[in-house]
C-alpha cells in the first residue's frame, strides 16, 4: 500500500459551512417565519367564524407549502415586516439555492498554481451538471452524465488529510491527470501515463502579468493528455516534486496544478475522491488582480 492510499480513510467529512448552507439556512427561517405567523394570526373574533378562520388559515399554509407561495389573492401588507420581508425574499433565495446548487457555480481562483490556465484573480464558472446531478451541501450524487476525464480542471472541496484547521472546508482547483486504474509516475518533470509518456512541445519563455510576473521567463511547455492540449509552467532552475509508479485506486482522481513547481496537489497530499468533486470550470467570466488592483477584460471567456 503506498502512502497515498494509506491516508484514504482519513478524508474529512465533504460538509462545511458555505455558501449554500447559509442560503438554505435563510429559506428554512424564511418559512418557519412565515408558517408561526399564519399559524399563529387570528383574524377574527367572532367565535360564529372561528371554523371558517381556522380552514382558511390551514389552506393558506397548506398552499404555502406546495407552492412555496401566497395566492395572488392573498394580502399581507398588514402583517410584520419581518414577515414580508421573509414572503418576498423566498423566491430571490430559492433561484439562488437551485442555480448554485445544481447549476452553476461561481469561484475566485486564489493562487498561481494553475498558471498559465488561470491567474490569480480569475473568476471562473464551476458547471455543476456536467458529471450529475448531486445534492447540494453534501454533494451527494442523485443522477450520473458523465465521468470526469483526464485533462479536465475540476473544482473540489480539499480531502484535508492531514486535519489542518486553515483547510477545512476550503475548495481547490486542479487539473486531473490520472483517472480510476490508470498508473502514474512523474520524474524530471515528465508525466507518464499507463507506461507512456506524454507528449511535450516547447513554446518558449513565460512572459507572465500583474502577479503572474513571479513566473516570468518560466518554461511555458504544451502537454497533451488525452490528446487535448493544455500549457504548463515547468521552472528552468530545477525539477519539481516528482512521484514513483503509483496505481490510482477506484473512485479516485489524481490531480496537478498547470504551475508544477508551485502547486500543492496530489503529489503532496493524495488522491480526490470522486464524490468530493463540485464541477468542472468551464470559462472566466471576469479577472480582478486584488495584488496589483487591475482588471483583464481579456481574460474573459473560455479554457483548456
Amino acid at each position: 500500500m503506498s502512502i497515498y492510499e494509506a491516508v484514504l480513510k482519513n478524508a474529512e467529512p465533504f460538509f462545511a459551512w458555505d455558501v449554500l448552507s447559509w442560503l438554505f439556512i435563510a429559506m428554512i427561517l424564511a418559512i418557519l417565519i412565515v408558517l408561526i405567523d399564519l399559524f399563529l394570526s387570528k383574524e377574527n373574533t367572532d367565535s360564529s367564524t372561528d371554523v371558517i378562520e381556522e380552514k382558511s388559515k390551514f389552506r393558506k399554509i397548506a398552499y404555502f407549502i406546495i407552492f412555496l407561495k401566497f395566492s395572488k389573492a392573498e394580502k399581507y401588507n398588514h402583517r410584520p415586516k419581518l414577515v414580508q420581508w421573509s414572503i418576498e425574499l423566498f423566491p430571490v433565495l430559492l433561484l439562488v439555492f437551485v442555480f448554485r446548487g445544481f447549476i452553476f457555480e461561481p469561484f475566485r481562483v486564489p493562487s498561481n498554481s494553475m498558471m498559465p490556465t488561470l491567474l490569480t484573480g480569475d473568476f471562473i464558472v464551476v458547471n455543476k451538471f456536467d458529471y450529475g446531478f448531486r445534492l447540494p451541501i453534501t454533494n451527494t450524487k442523485l443522477v450520473e452524465f458523465s465521468k470526469p476525464s483526464r485533462g479536465d480542471v475540476i473544482v473540489f472541496r480539499y480531502p484535508n488529510y492531514e486535519k489542518n484547521p486553515g483547510y477545512s472546508g476550503v475548495d481547490f482547483i486542479k487539473r486531473i491527470v490520472a483517472s480510476p486504474g490508470d498508473i502514474i509516475s512523474y520524474s524530471n518533470d515528465q508525466l507518464v501515463v499507463n507506461g507512456e509518456p506524454l507528449n511535450i512541445k516547447s513554446m518558449g519563455k513565460y512572459l507572465g502579468v500583474d502577479s503572474g510576473k513571479a513566473m516570468n521567463n518560466y518554461l511555458l511547455v504544451e502537454e497533451f493528455n488525452e490528446s487535448t492540449p493544455h500549457q504548463i509552467l515547468i521552472n528552468p532552475k530545477g525539477h519539481s516534486k516528482g512521484i514513483p509508479e503509483i496505481t490510482i485506486p477506484e473512485g479516485h482522481y489524481f490531480v496537478m496544478g498547470d504551475n508544477r513547481a508551485h502547486s500543492s496537489d496530489s503529489r503532496f497530499w493524495g488522491f480526490v475522491p470522486e464524490e468530493y468533486i463540485i464541477g468542472r470550470a468551464i470559462g472566466i467570466w471576469m479577472h480582478w488582480d486584488w495584488n496589483y488592483n487591475t482588471m483583464q477584460f481579456s481574460r474573459i471567456g473560455g479554457f483548456n
